[in-house]
């Protein structure tokens, strides 16, 4: 006989299982005992379940394969939502492990009582309790299959604590993979005849390009065709931004230099799309561009996003095929305005990088010195505020999963602790984050969690004083906005606090110096930079004078 919570772990174990981030408490200490003895699974201790959640969505998102989070009942399950909700927004795979009270009080009022699998159902894929040890195989089983499967997202297993102390008979399940089903041939051959007839098809690539084979099989097939490449937030990197048909990231909102190619297209090939990253109404107001669907899954409906062809299945087997379709067909394509768009975005990348401003620094000057001193592997990670509009316009990445944004959910505070974890997957390759004020301080306890780890990291605060992007976005709609000032700490003594190193920047010819001291410090390092937002309605300005010409 063996005891469920050792089950539990065991079952978790042959899953593959390797990190588990959390705050236990009192109802899942049988939980604990049985981990404690495990030497296949770290457990890493946080500060908050959110910083918890947040790890684990990092985990699941550098790696395809899911590290859970757990917490105890009532409040530490209610401080998991949020970072949980991002993931499976995110589409990041992660298991979430939370303790209930006793199944004799779950009938009535008790103490800390909450129906915590009801209040996770919206944000999961799957959420469910374990009220039979003998369900735990399975239970395990079906939750880590359904977190890895597209799209992936979270799963919830919730344990009692008197269901925890039963014995059961049962082993562990073997894990057995499939194979993601392939598109039709049919459709394949639909496509490549399309996309064939078209003279100005542009491929407009999201979340599910980030894949590493999908990612491969897409330069391959920009590589046959000439077709330029948008890339959604969440899909930086999908091809690298150096080759000529990379046209960047799009999505701000607002019209941009990019997205002067979409409008030119006559056909918009989606790969991997996801509409909570840019929804179709921004790129195709009038419902009326000629779309093809690319895709793990059917297309989501929607009266703007209405494709005439839809291949679905495994997304690099798809255009492995296409490819292969293509090369069988004669097309002849004018690109002449994705070239041109691509010069004239790579002239506005490639001017701010002498930029000697004093003071404070731009965005744009901060984000090109970046991008000089990182590697092509290293992993940048962007909290959300008015930081990340400029990292998606301005940092460009060379890889896939090089550049995580959170962009479905969208939530703050999320670089702190996803760095911690980050650092733990890309053990050999620097690690920063950029973050806002406002949303570093949301998750700043972390900062002793990466102390105590020897985290190396950098995080980059991005100094103004306000919740800026709200700011930015209530002036370009009401020309003013609400007080949305606060005050900040002493940074020098918040980092002296945590024992981390730290370096301020206040004049763009430190940025680069004080970075550089920044990554080569072992350990945690906290990077704060004066920045000047005044270029925030500088480029609504600019963008709003944007005129495209096809």
């Amino acid at each position: 006989m063996t005891k469920a919570s050792d089950l539990l772990v065991q079952c978790l174990e042959n899953e593959g299982i390797e990190y588990i981030y959390g705050v236990p408490g009192e109802e899942n200490a049988d939980f604990m005992m049985s981990l404690e003895k495990s030497d296949k699974i770290t457990f890493v201790l946080t500060r908050h379940e959110q910083g918890a959640a947040f790890m684990a969505e990092v985990y699941g998102r550098l790696t395809g394969n899911p590290a859970a989070c757990l917490a105890t009942l009532g409040p530490g399950a209610t401080n998991l939502i949020t970072g949980v909700a991002d993931a499976n927004m995110d589409r990041a795979p992660m298991i979430v492990l939370t303790g209930q009270g006793a199944t004799a009080r779950l009938h009535k009022e008790s103490h800390q009582i909450m129906d915590v699998v009801d209040m996770f159902d919206p944000v999961t894929k799957w959420a469910t309790t374990i009220i039979n040890p003998d369900t735990i195989p399975e239970i395990t089983r079906k939750a880590v299959r359904l977190a890895r499967s597209e799209k992936p997202g979270a799963v919830l297993i919730e344990l009692p604590e008197d269901v925890a102390k039963l014995e059961s008979n049962e082993k562990p399940l073997e894990p057995r993979r499939y194979r993601r089903s392939i598109a039709d041939r049919d459709d394949i051959v639909r496509l490549a005849k399309r996309i064939a007839a078209a003279k100005r098809p542009i491929i407009l690539a999201g979340n599910g390009c980030v894949r590493k084979r999908s990612s491969e099989q897409l330069a391959q097939l920009c590589e046959l065709t000439g077709i330029g490449v948008l890339n959604t937030f969440m899909a930086k990197g999908c091809v690298d931004f150096v080759k000529p048909y990379s046209l960047f990231t799009i999505g701000l909102g607002a019209k941009d230099i990019v997205t002067c190619a979409i409008d030119a297209a006559d056909l918009v090939i989606t790969i991997g799309f996801d509409m909570v990253e840019y929804h179709p109404h921004l790129w195709n107001p009038n419902g009326d561009k000629n779309i093809v669907h690319i895709d793990f899954i059917p297309a989501e409906i929607d009266k703007n996003y209405h494709p005439e062809i839809e291949v679905v299945g495994d997304i690099a087997d798809a255009l492995e095929q296409l490819h292969a379709q293509l090369r069988e067909l004669d097309f002849e394509f004018d690109l002449k305005q994705q070239q041109n768009t691509r010069i004239e975005m790579m002239n506005e990348l490639n001017a701010w990088e002498n930029d000697t401003a004093r003071g404070k620094v731009k965005p744009q000057k901060v984000l090109s010195d970046v991008r000089a001193l990182l590697p092509p592997e290293a992993v940048l990670l962007s909290d959300v505020g008015a930081h990340k509009m400029w990292i998606a316009r301005h940092y460009q990445c060379h890889e896939p999963n090089t550049c995580l944004v959170p962009n479905g959910f969208c939530s703050m505070g999320f670089a702190l602790p996803g760095a911690i974890a980050a650092a733990m997957v890309q053990t050999e390759n620097p690690v920063v984050a950029i973050a806002g004020d406002a949303g570093f301080l949301m998750n700043v306890q972390e900062m002793e969690t990466a102390a105590r780890l020897n985290s190396n990291i950098v995080v980059m605060v991005w100094e103004d004083n306000a919740y800026g992007l709200i700011a930015w976005k209530q002036w370009a709609e009401f020309g003013h906005h609400t007080d949305l000032s606060f005050s900040n700490p002493k940074w020098t003594a918040l980092a002296d606090a945590f024992s981390w190193s730290y370096h301020g920047v206040s004049n763009s010819e430190d940025m680069q110096p004080q970075l550089a001291a920044a990554l080569e410090h072992q350990g945690p390092s906290l990077v704060v930079v004066s920045i000047d937002y005044d270029e925030n309605q500088k480029l609504t300005e600019k963008l709003g004078q944007l005129t495209c010409t096809i």
